[in-house]
């Protein structure tokens, strides 16, 4: 059951104080001494949660972590001691064992000279009958494109037992790439000012981004589970490569991939890598639901089908995309997960289910359900449209034509590896829900295979990166909307133009994903213009109507 909290409690807590900081503050907070990113906390189990500090003190730092049920600390406890390195930028993580479940803790670190860290709270997982849970879902969050309004409003609430971010949780680009200085919201410019590809440019963007007041504000309230997506890295990023990798300038593939990845677990509430375990999780909630979270990046990704390399020098155009269609596409040994973390999560929802568990949800990147471009797309484009969105309309539109998707950097672009992944689910009588991010609009699926209803997906629209209003921006964004989905069958409802996050109600009976929309992200304000709701009933495997 959700556990309320008291909301002089959370008041308790505080507030941060640091209101909207300029470009030269969000640079500094990673050279600042003391605490200086808050707190956070992740991987919550029954009995045990990660936490998660940064306290720069010169050389090696050893803290204590007290914590208690009230945020007084009025009976606090010493629940361990933790060193904050600096060989790993200051981070101090400590996973604290011998909790209950399903409580809510506050804790917080205090350094050798006495002086305390904020105070945090954090959750357990529940454990035995529950009644209900509900998760707040983030993705795609560009810091210079706007304020991070969503993680505002979901602070707020007292309702939300845990988040989850489902990747980009910050850019690689450099300033002034994406967005454009042109675009770029005063005040939200951050270091370093050109690519992150070394070792300390993406420790300083992750510090610039943690030093967002409304960032450090959800992580000092609610444990976080997550994973990465091609941003954390860079562009478009697969197991051999990436877009946005050049080698012959940027150096190894190999290199940049484990600074990447070393950052991110430095930088986040989440494990260290255990090369024993691979790089997916899952979290029991009571008898509710099991929390599937995948990795589908860096690890058993295929390199992305390329379409315009099957295009170039082609002069019969249809002839071309139907024998890409019928060989690239349709491979069946490109890979999405990799084989290894395939086979652990088809059996992983077989255990779940055999369990008595009444929901699988699947946590993980990228839009699953089949998009195809409209044909109408192309009048939608405004007349000073850049020449790659153009570029990319029309060969979406000529690729529908023949079945093919517009985007092949999603599952769209791996069908063989989908219909493993939701054949699994069916062999394993799984109530199946799918949560992703990356494409910054919301999108409600039926997911299908040849056998019939898979499950669905809830599709999360982005904290701030632009969606496809940024490119067909020559429609009005609910016919395009509309279009979208009259042209894909197993879409049932999409969100073409607004900025927010997903909160996903799991009850016995039914699971529910409402879509908050934002009044704005261009000021700091939480209000909201609207929201729109989708249910799915426990066996249907398919959206109520």
């Amino acid at each position: 059951m959700t556990i309320q909290i008291d909301r002089r409690q959370l008041m308790a807590l505080g507030t941060f104080g640091l209101g909207a900081m300029s470009a030269p503050a969000y640079a500094s907070m990673a050279h600042a001494r003391g605490f200086t990113h808050g707190v956070a906390s992740g991987e919550p189990a029954q009995n045990s949660v990660l936490l998660w500090t940064r306290y720069a003190g010169g050389g090696e730092s050893k803290l204590t972590v007290e914590m208690a049920q009230t945020s007084d600390f009025s009976r606090a406890k010493m629940a361990g001691e933790v060193t904050a390195l600096a060989s790993r930028d200051h981070i101090a993580k400590i996973v604290i064992g011998d909790l209950a479940p399903g409580q809510w803790y506050y804790y917080r670190f205090i350094a050798p000279d006495g002086s305390k860290s904020v105070i945090g709270r954090t959750r357990t997982l529940p454990q035995g009958t529950i009644e209900k849970f509900n998760l707040g879902v983030f993705g795609c969050s560009n810091l210079p494109f706007g304020y991070f309004n969503a993680y505002a409003h979901a602070a707020e609430r007292r309702d939300l037992d845990m988040v989850m971010h489902t990747g980009d949780y910050l850019y690689e680009y450099p300033v002034g790439t994406y967005p454009s200085k042109k675009v770029a919201l005063e005040g939200r410019m951050i270091d370093p000012g050109h690519e992150i590809v070394q070792l300390a440019d993406y420790r300083l963007r992750y510090a610039a981004y943690r030093s967002d007041p409304d960032l450090q504000r959800i992580h000092q309230l609610f444990p976080m589970v997550a994973m990465w997506d091609d941003h954390e890295f860079t562009n478009d990023a697969h197991m051999s490569g990436a877009q946005n990798h050049q080698p012959k300038t940027e150096g190894d593939w190999e290199v940049r991939k484990k600074i990447a990845e070393q950052v991110y677990r430095e930088w986040m509430p989440v494990r260290d890598l255990d090369t024993g375990k691979g790089r997916w999780s899952e979290y029991q909630i009571g008898d509710l639901a099991t929390l599937f979270l995948t990795e589908s990046r860096i690890g058993g990704r295929s390199e992305p089908a390329d379409l315009a390399a099957a295009l170039q020098g082609q002069e019969d155009i249809e002839t071309a995309l139907k024998t890409f269609r019928d060989s690239v596409w349709q491979d069946p040994e490109r890979q999405m997960l990799g084989a290894v973390q395939e086979t652990w999560l088809a059996d992983a929802m077989r255990k779940s289910r055999n369990s008595g568990t009444k929901w699988q949800v699947w946590g993980q990147q990228c839009v699953m359900g089949n998009l195809r471009l409209p044909q109408e797309a192309v009048n939608w484009l405004a007349d000073d449209a850049p020449a790659f969105a153009k570029a990319r309309v029309a060969i979406g539109a000529l690729a529908a034509k023949v079945g093919l998707p517009i985007n092949l950097d999603s599952w769209d672009g791996y069908p063989k590896a989908r219909e493993r992944a939701l054949l699994g689910a069916q062999e394993a009588d799984a109530d199946l829900i799918v949560l992703s991010g990356d494409s910054h609009n919301g999108w409600a699926f039926n997911l299908e295979t040849s056998s019939g209803a898979a499950g669905v997906e809830f599709g999360g629209h982005s904290v701030t990166s632009p969606g496809l209003e940024s490119y067909l921006s020559g429609a009005d964004p609910a016919t395009a909307a509309r279009t979208v989905q009259e042209t894909n069958n197993q879409l049932q409802w999409c969100d073409t133009s607004n900025r927010g996050y997903m909160t996903v109600s799991l009850t016995p009976e039914k699971a529910t994903s409402t879509w908050h929309f934002l009044d704005t992200i261009r000021a700091k304000s939480t209000m909201m213009k609207g929201s729109e709701s989708r249910t799915v009933m426990r066996g249907q495997r398919s959206l109520a109507v």
